[in-house]
């Protein structure tokens, strides 16, 4: 079980941010492991009322009694320096902690901690190892970026050595982790407001591998260009998968789709047939993730048949090509990729369905990314048939860049397809509703609030 000795001098812990998708999951660990564990957060949601329901005393605002008693204060990284509980744990020289440090101090704490990275698909994969590690009894402690109906949120508290979380590379904050197993699925031109290249963020995943003990493990994609020469910057052991890569230790043969685009595979290991998959999941990119996850936990010890249970089971993340309804026998469904690889990856995944015609819906995420890719958004988006673009969701910036959505919309068109510029919600609401044909399927797309539309277009009025 986790080693808890250096955590223990902390008795009574106080996390500012507590109703974050990451810091929920860190609360429920620590009270698990005995801790007394209080928080604020400025809204109350799902999150905040299933840490309430456990025992976690959560107040929304501030709580500076609370916290004056704490031992230790853990914080989000969204929370600023002024922030009012923050201000008075630095007055009362309570030792303070960011959230990426503190969680790779739990890290520390189990002997096999597998972290799943890469640009794109981290959620989906980190759900697909967690799915098989349930499904061998191996009862791991699972922390994941986004919400899995089969573990009833996004993390699941464990009583075994096996901790599985998805770990970002946002702001370097995958550096903090202590790794006995890494899955790399792919390095991308993301985050380029922190890092600035290509090159920055290469460098930031050989930092990443380097992390390996010796005696760890190394999964990574031998189909991507930028991943390929990982493993020469540890000593852990090296597995690869892919594709197209013929040499890769897991590849992927004979790929079929049935008619709801989900994708039936022969994996060969080490040029030897190891099993036929089938996934309940639409893409072949899908098909790669699954092809990480097989190798780590094949690596792991776990039975095949395990894996290929779970990973049929296995019917998606929410918000990843989620299907949200139907109305007038058009179906509508929600993805959170909001990078032109992934949206790219939704198209191809989509395409292997069969419908009429098809909609996007898409909010570009930040305005750095969208002045950064403008050109890469607008040819990925050329897969669709029909296409609406609304307003940028800012997240963390202020638009200093000189960008709008509009000028996707206008390079659309300079590429001799029409693309729609709504700002307004109900109006896309309204516009779909008019336009949309029976078997089109509608689409929405991107990481901020563009998810509202869906419910809107299927609820009966």
């Amino acid at each position: 079980m986790a080693n808890l000795q250096e955590l223990k001098r902390y008795k009574n812990i106080y996390m500012i941010g507590i109703g974050g998708i990451s810091m929920s999951g860190i609360a429920e660990i620590l009270k698990n492991w005995g801790f007394h564990v209080a928080g604020s957060d400025i809204n109350s949601s799902d999150v905040t009322d299933k840490l309430i329901s456990n025992g976690i005393s959560v107040t929304i605002g501030h709580n500076l009694d609370v916290l004056s008693k704490a031992d230790l204060v853990v914080y989000s990284a969204a929370i600023k320096p002024t922030d009012v509980e923050l201000v008075k744990a630095h007055e009362l020289g309570i030792p303070v902690v960011e959230r990426a440090d503190f969680l790779g101090e739990i890290t520390r704490c189990f002997r096999n901690t597998i972290c799943v990275s890469g640009t794109h698909g981290k959620s989906t994969t980190t759900s697909m190892v967690s799915m098989c590690f349930l499904e061998a009894h191996k009862d791991p402690t699972i922390q994941i970026g986004a919400s899995l109906d089969n573990i009833g949120g996004n993390y699941k508290i464990g009583n075994s050595d096996f901790f599985i979380l998805e770990a970002c590379e946002y702001v370097e904050s995958f550096l903090k982790f202590y790794p006995k197993a890494e899955i790399i699925l792919n390095i991308d031109n993301d985050h380029l407001d922190y890092y600035g290249t290509l090159d920055n963020v290469k460098a930031a995943f050989i930092k990443y591998v380097k992390l390996l003990p010796d005696d760890g493990i190394l999964v990574y994609n031998a189909d991507d260009i930028n991943c390929a020469h990982l493993s020469q910057y540890t000593k852990a052991k090296s597995l690869t998968f892919g594709i197209n890569s013929s040499n890769a230790n897991f590849v992927a043969k004979n790929i079929s789709f049935d008619k709801n685009g989900y994708p039936s595979f022969d994996v060969y290991y080490n040029n030897t047939f190891y099993k036929t998959m089938k996934l309940s999941i639409p893409g072949k990119h899908n098909v790669l993730n699954a092809l990480s996850c097989i190798a780590l936990c094949n690596e792991f010890g776990l039975d095949k048949n395990d894996i290929k249970n779970a990973l049929q089971k296995y019917k998606g993340a929410h918000r990843r090509f989620e299907y949200i309804g139907e109305f007038n026998n058009i179906k509508v469904y929600d993805d959170y990729g909001h990078h032109p690889t992934e949206i790219e990856a939704t198209a191809q995944a989509l395409k292997k369905k069969q419908y009429n015609h098809s909609w996007i819906i898409f909010q570009p995420h930040t305005y750095s990314r969208t002045k950064n890719l403008l050109d890469d958004f607008a040819k990925c988006l050329l897969n669709f048939d029909n296409i609406i673009v609304t307003d940028i969701y800012a997240a963390r910036e202020s638009n200093t860049y000189g960008v709008s959505a509009k000028d996707i919309v206008e390079k659309i068109d300079s590429m001799g397809r029409t693309a729609y510029y709504i700002p307004n919600f109900d109006d896309i609401v309204d516009f779909v509703k008019r336009n949309a044909k029976p078997d089109d399927i509608v689409l929405t797309q991107g990481a901020g609030t563009v998810t509202q539309i869906g419910p809107k277009l299927v609820e009966k009025n």
